[in-house]
């Protein structure tokens, strides 16, 4: 060794030394989250989360066997049915900044139960995509190499023909699933890192991919020779928006990581705004090139981008496209692996799961348990499950998410607003930490402080007009409003795709059932919005409520039902299961209901299955939970 230079060891004894002079954490570390993600960190993770995703995973597929050409219509689609409820995600995440996402804000706005189903719900959405994109990336991995790692395995471990389950067991995608968790476990930072390096990659490779498919492309193949731009018609484009919106879960992973950022009410707009946008492009460009390039009907659909310049002769570009596809397809895992424990670590503090996961590690402050658990059961269903039977498993439960969310703006918009200094997640002011439960920091209503008119109040300037409305205590209408669009939503969905197929209407009688319902759910949106809602000029607001959640409720609903019976089946299956985990452990141990002590009194809103808005609850923190104040960890 050179004079001069420090051996291992004695660089191995400074970190140690180094170490023990760092200061310990203190216990209020255990129990939060780092803010330290800025604009850029959340549009990378958002843009990461959804590229890879949709681009390598669905475009190939849903082209050759949903939607043909068309499928960039498909994408089209989902990309205005995904702005509506990333609007409601946005106006959440700048209110309520809080780790969480659609849980979060359906327990602000609807309560316990709903909530649970809701994380119950987000959770097999992170746990299902990670599987699929997984599975995807090991697909394109494997053409780099002609197939020959599937070769390999199918002669050494055999072929299975079981629906639902891949044809061989994939190694190598529960492989890096398992690599994912150990970097997203290091830290936020780490995970920060790589996802800007990968993402920039990405982002170079789609560039290049536009830009030389346009040059590649025939309109021939557009032609009725090759069976049109939309092959499958109407329903295609629809059944392929349905499974599309799986490309755009992205911005759930910015929400979900609004705690850790540093200005969550300007970046977490912000951030999604940027990152849906790039995405849309992104999908309609490669879309429109990838079906110029090659028939649609001759794709491959486990690795159709880089296949299409295989079969133009561009073999070297395929293999550009396949690396760049796996560059992506990494910060798609990461972005996922990321959010997921964190859903899991918002619901065990609230005590709704096992306490376990509501653990962060001193150090990373990572919620180590549910990073490592959660890896492994990805894992495990990368490693068995097929790829198709998981993207379709993963478009409802997505539209469940948004759908609740939508709903919840409307909820939220006719509730009391706490004044701005009042100590809540809407308050403008820095908050010390001082409880650990997510409940414990919804006190949406000062009681002591009256706003004239009240949000669910009649506008005074109506009372004229609609006075046999005004009788009725605050929020009531509203409920009744509420529900009536809600159900009018799902009567509309019902009849516009079943009602050729399913129920057999006469013209006639489509045409007036689809007209009753119409006109059902216009008077339920001008009842609500002949009442008063609350502003807030210092957080982003979406406008035009309620007509844009509604909107998107109605479209959410649609393409739900676009999705075929056995995914219901088993989307069904998982909610019965989340039932017995609330029933048998949530709700004897949640925060909300072990709360005995008398205190400073706030509003909680619900709007099932009580007649009003408002509900009171006991805003108390239970003395074994509350860890100590830390007055150097501001919020």
């Amino acid at each position: 060794m050179a004079r001069g230079l420090p051996s291992i060891a004695s660089l191995a004894r400074l970190c140690q030394k180094l170490n023990r002079l760092k200061p310990l954490e203190d216990s209020t570390m255990e129990t939060s989250l780092r803010r330290c993600l800025s604009t850029l960190d959340l549009t990378l993770l958002g843009v990461g989360g959804m590229v890879g995703s949709g681009l390598y995973v669905l475009t190939g597929a849903v082209a050759k066997e949903v939607a043909g050409p068309a499928v960039l219509l498909s994408f089209g689609v989902a990309a205005v049915a995904s702005l509506l409820a990333a609007l409601c995600y946005a106006e959440f995440g700048a209110r309520v900044p809080r780790t969480g996402s659609a849980y979060l804000f359906t327990y602000v706005s609807m309560g316990e139960l709903w909530a649970f189903l809701i994380g119950w719900n987000v959770l097999l959405e992170y746990i299902i995509g990670g599987a699929a994109v997984a599975r995807a990336w090991s697909g394109y991995l494997d053409s780099m190499f002609s197939h020959s790692i599937r070769n390999f395995t199918e002669t050494h471990m055999g072929s299975w023909q079981v629906p639902l389950l891949g044809h061989y067991p994939d190694f190598l995608a529960a492989g890096i699933i398992l690599l994912a968790s150990a970097f997203v476990s290091c830290g936020a930072r780490v995970s920060s890192w790589l996802n800007h390096t990968f993402s920039a990659i990405s982002l170079l490779v789609i560039l290049f991919i536009v830009i030389l498919g346009f040059i590649l492309a025939q309109p021939h193949n557009w032609s009725a020779e090759e069976g049109g731009f939309a092959p499958f018609g109407f329903s295609g484009i629809m059944a392929g928006t349905a499974s599309c919106f799986y490309a755009f879960v992205g911005f759930d992973v910015i929400a979900a990581s609004s705690e850790e950022a540093q200005n969550p009410r300007r970046s977490v707009p912000l951030a999604i705004a940027i990152s849906l946008a790039i995405a849309a492009g992104a999908y309609i460009l490669v879309s429109t090139v990838l079906t110029l390039m090659v028939p649609w009907h001759s794709l491959d659909p486990d690795s159709a981008l880089a296949d299409a310049f295989y079969q133009r002769g561009y073999r070297w570009a395929g293999f550009i496209v396949a690396a760049g596809s796996i560059c992506a397809m990494n910060t798609v895992l990461l972005s996922l692996l990321f959010s997921l424990p964190r859903i899991v670590y918002a619901m065990a503090a609230d005590g709704l799961f096992f306490q376990v996961f509501a653990h962060v590690h001193p150090r990373t402050q990572v919620p180590v348990a549910g990073t490592l658990a959660f890896g492994l059961l990805t894992a495990f269903l990368a490693l068995l499950l097929d790829l198709e039977s998981l993207v379709q498993f993963l478009s409802l439960g997505t539209l469940l998410a948004y759908t609740f969310v939508a709903t919840s703006i409307i909820v939220l918009r006719f509730q009391k607003s706490s004044p701005p200094n009042s100590p809540g997640p809407a308050s403008l002011g820095p908050l010390t930490k001082q409880h650990s439960s997510f409940s414990d920091h919804l006190q949406l209503v000062d009681t002591a402080h009256a706003s004239v008119p009240e949000p669910g109040e009649l506008k005074p300037a109506l009372r004229t007009y609609l006075g046999f409305l005004d009788g009725y205590s605050p929020g009531a209408v509203v409920t009744w409003a509420l529900g009536i669009m809600l159900a009018s939503a799902i009567t509309i969905g019902c009849v516009l795709v079943f009602g050729d197929s399913t129920l057999h209407l006469p013209h006639w009688g489509y045409i007036l059932l689809l007209l009753l319902t119409s006109v059902m759910f216009l008077l339920s949106l001008l009842v609500l919005g002949a009442h008063q809602q609350q502003y807030r000029k210092d957080l982003f607001q979406i406008p035009m409520v309620p007509l844009i959640p509604a909107l998107s409720i109605v479209l959410n609903i649609c393409l739900m039902l676009k999705l075929s019976y056995l995914t219901w089946v088993r989307f069904s299956i998982w909610l019965l299961m989340g039932l017995a985990v609330y029933f048998g452990y949530g709700i004897r141990h949640s925060k909300e209901n072990q709360r005995e002590l008398p205190g400073l009194n706030s509003t909680h809103y619900v709007v099932f299955p009580r007649g009003s808005l408002e509900e009171t609850v006991q805003a108390v923190q239970p003395p074994s939970q509350a860890p100590a104040q830390d007055p150097g960890r501001m919020e």
